[in-house]
């Protein structure tokens, strides 16, 4: 079974966990937000975007056809 869910919605949803439950301040998720758009900007662009579908693969599981 494959859930599909928008990536801000659970970005949102481990942001509010850190700030609710762990004590992160507000500012701090900001600062890691826009730190991540800078990211996305630069040469490591390539690499994070591989990791991550490799990430959600293993999540996934083996597909079935």
């Amino acid at each position: 079974m494959t859930v599909s869910l928008p990536l801000v919605l659970v970005l949102g949803v481990i942001a509010w966990t850190a700030i609710k439950f762990l004590g992160v301040r507000l500012w701090v998720v900001g600062v890691v937000a826009l730190f991540g758009f800078h990211l996305n900007q630069t040469f490591l662009a390539p690499a994070i975007d591989s990791g991550t579908k490799t990430g959600v693969d293993i999540v996934n599981g083996p597909h079935q056809p």
